[in-house]
């Protein structure tokens, strides 16, 4: 399809997708700019794990906990291209990825500690242990500042990776799997993290008398999550050694005004004017990530919460089934981060071997028959005697934990393979590699808003 050319003298007053041209980026310096994924990571894993009990133990009912999980939909929709856009024009002497890789680092160690010690400040502000809302309040708060954050660091880091590696697919598909690899083992830090239930003899000041011994393994959890990004986030932006783009705004000619007075009209444009000029295979990779988020997302919004909820027939703040049930999810997400690292180094032996696009495809399908699994195993336990207060046959929760760790395999290769994809094919049409992350990120966030409006 032929661009017009009013469309061509928009593309000229861009800026360059990339700075000039370097040499090839050594491997292990991809592996340490990668490393800041086990920082973001790590977090995330204490969000799955924790949160969706926590937020039920403040008193939001199960059928409303979607909602509050609506904000990283949301955030993903509007902020990571917003930043992918941004970081694509930065001048900033620092380089474009790198302000931004910090800057979300720091926003992520506020949310949390707001998030840790929502509690706390509802009581300030006259909570009891009837009635919390002011807490609640504060939590959502926080955990949407903390889904800004994540998208924040995540996108341009990415975005960094593909700069690093130009148009080199094999490089391209290594540096996602090095993310890849750092997700698995922030994964695993962060739900051996959540299943320890002793965190607060740790940090005993964490215990006080609006949050409860739950709250303050939490609130423990966080404050490693904050050190544990600073180190992270310390390794990634000091191996990185970025070229400034320096500002041509003014100096290209016909448009290069009209750009400078109205970015957020280029944004826009760029952002949903370039839909019209992806080629077919963009589409299919578009195509197939939307469909198989609205696997992924469920699973990971309820993961343990089934465990506990399903599995072991326990109730947030009735007996200790539910919590046990939580925690056995979050061992459960641990080997399933086991099974995630071990993919991700086997990940570019596997593309070579039989191609991105068969790899992907039999991902998907594993995928699949694991969440029928899943439901075998919710109707089988469905039908069993025991009650509430006893625990599930030991096999059942096996089972449980085998599907949970065989399910790695696919979540490995749907946070490297895609990413790898779009990079190398959206390269033609003079977008940033911020923006390109953003226009996948469109395929992810779009159906989790479908399905979230879905729940009531």
């Amino acid at each position: 399809m032929t661009i017009p050319e009013g469309d061509r003298r928009r593309a000229a007053a861009r800026p360059p997708a990339r700075p000039p041209a370097q040499g090839r980026v050594p491997l292990r310096l991809l592996f340490r700019v990668a490393s800041v994924a086990c920082g973001i990571q790590f977090g995330w894993a204490l969000q799955l794990s924790l949160l969706t009990p926590y937020v039920q133990e403040l008193g939001i009912p199960h059928a409303f906990a979607s909602l509050v999980w609506l904000c990283g939909p949301l955030s993903g929709l509007l902020v990571q291209p917003l930043i992918g856009h941004s970081s694509d024009r930065c001048t900033s002497r620092f380089g474009r990825r790198r302000p931004f890789i910090v800057a979300g680092a720091a926003l992520i160690a506020v949310s949390v500690l707001i998030i840790g010690h929502a509690a706390d400040i509802g009581w300030l502000l006259g909570d009891n242990s009837e009635s919390r809302p002011r807490a609640i309040v504060a939590f959502v708060v926080g955990f949407w500042l903390l889904d800004v954050a994540n998208n924040t660091t995540q996108g341009p880091c990415r975005a960094l990776l593909a700069d690093l590696t130009g148009k080199d697919r094999r490089r391209t598909r290594v540096a996602n799997a090095y993310f890849s690899l750092f997700m698995a083992v922030g994964n695993v830090l962060g739900f051996a993290t959540g299943s320890f239930s002793s965190w607060y003899k740790v940090f005993p000041f964490t215990l006080t008398s609006s949050c409860n011994i739950s709250c303050a393994n939490l609130k423990s959890a966080f404050f490693l999550d904050i050190a544990f990004i600073a180190l992270t986030t310390y390794v990634s932006i000091s191996a990185a050694h970025e070229t400034p783009l320096g500002s041509r705004v003014g100096h290209d000619g016909p448009g290069g005004s009209e750009e400078s007075g109205s970015a957020e009209e280029a944004f826009l444009w760029e952002l949903f004017g370039t839909f019209r000029y992806l080629s077919g295979s963009i589409w299919i990779i578009l195509i197939v990530t939307a469909l198989t988020w609205i696997g992924w997302f469920p699973f990971l919004l309820f993961d343990t919460d089934w465990m506990g909820r399903e599995i072991y027939k326990g109730k947030p703040n009735e007996g200790n089934n539910y919590h046990t049930g939580v925690r056995m999810g979050a061992l459960g997400l641990m080997l399933n981060s086991v099974a995630l690292g071990l993919t991700s180094v086997l990940m570019e032996k596997l593309c070579r071997k039989w191609g991105a696009g068969f790899v992907w495809g039999v991902s998907n399908i594993l995928m699949s028959v694991c969440f029928v699994a899943m439901l075998v195993i919710t109707a089988i336990v469905s039908s069993m005697a025991f009650t509430g207060q006893d625990l599930p046959p030991q096999g059942v929760v096996i089972a449980a934990l085998v599907v949970f760790a065989i399910l790695g395999v696919p979540l490995a290769i749907t946070y490297s393979v895609p990413y790898a994809m779009i990079s190398t094919r959206i390269e033609s049409l003079g977008l940033g590699q911020g923006l390109s992350m953003g226009v996948l990120n469109l395929a992810i966030v779009i159906p989790q808003v479908c399905l979230t409006s879905l729940v009531k």
